[in-house]
């Protein structure tokens, strides 16, 4: 999971693999797989720097194995 912070401040966690698009107009757009929207105050970088830190640490378990 990873965090975002919706405009009013809450923070909310969403499973990244769900994350279809994620807009600058200039609010970031998150668009999910559903089609449902949601409007945050985190860039696009900062969503995309999270999501390949949570893919760096699902993966790790199974590069290791590799390497066994």
């Amino acid at each position: 999971m990873i965090f975002l912070t919706r405009t009013n401040g809450t923070i909310i966690y969403i499973n990244p693999e769900l994350i279809q698009t994620v807009e600058a107009t200039p609010d970031t757009v998150v668009t999910l797989i559903s089609n449902k929207k949601l409007i945050v105050r985190d860039t696009p970088q900062e969503i995309s720097e999270r999501f390949i830190e949570y893919r760096r640490q699902t993966l790790a378990p199974y590069s290791e194995r590799k390497s066994d």
